[in-house]
């Protein structure tokens, strides 16, 4: 196993905490937000509003046999408006969740009125030895990944006047 299993990027948004929490808790955003492309249309539209929540997004990996799949996610933390995560997961043939055992964290530090600083982080320290075992890398993306989906979230939080 490797020593570290995190993996986190930081940026400073120059927007009030408030306003990067909003848009991180809303499921319609993510898509614009992912660094990867993976990420499409969230099929629970609902804001995210509690720890225990279930939230499912169609996916969709070149590398996967079928290319289009959907992800249940789970809402593990939210202290609005200082950090939100979820772990990721998938409904089995069962209809039984199975959660993978990696977990992505948003992390915000008001850092006076009208800036915010953001750490994210990607968590596989919880991965079973049984999926670790399928050969899966951790982290399954490239580096820049998280770099990518902070400016992707930043542009997204800044107020309509500087994005227009």
């Amino acid at each position: 196993m490797p020593e570290h299993e995190t993996v986190t990027a930081t940026l400073t948004f120059p927007v009030p905490a408030e306003r990067v929490f909003a848009v991180l808790a809303d499921p319609t955003t993510h898509a614009a937000i992912d660094g990867t492309g993976w990420v499409r249309e969230p099929v629970d539209p609902a804001p995210l509003t509690r720890t225990g929540q279930l939230f499912r997004m169609d996916m969709f990996h070149g590398s996967r046999a079928v290319g289009d799949y959907q992800v249940v996610n789970r809402v593990e933390v939210f202290d609005a408006p200082r950090a939100i995560g979820w772990v990721t997961g998938h409904r089995k043939a069962d209809g039984e969740l199975e959660f993978g055992g990696w977990l992505w964290r948003y992390d915000l530090t008001p850092l006076g009125a009208a800036s915010t600083g953001v750490t994210l982080s990607y968590d596989w320290s919880a991965v079973p030895q049984h999926i670790r075992d399928r050969g899966i890398a951790f982290p399954p993306f490239g580096p820049g990944h998280l770099e990518n989906s902070l400016r992707h979230l930043a542009e997204l939080a800044a107020p309509a006047a500087r994005r227009g």
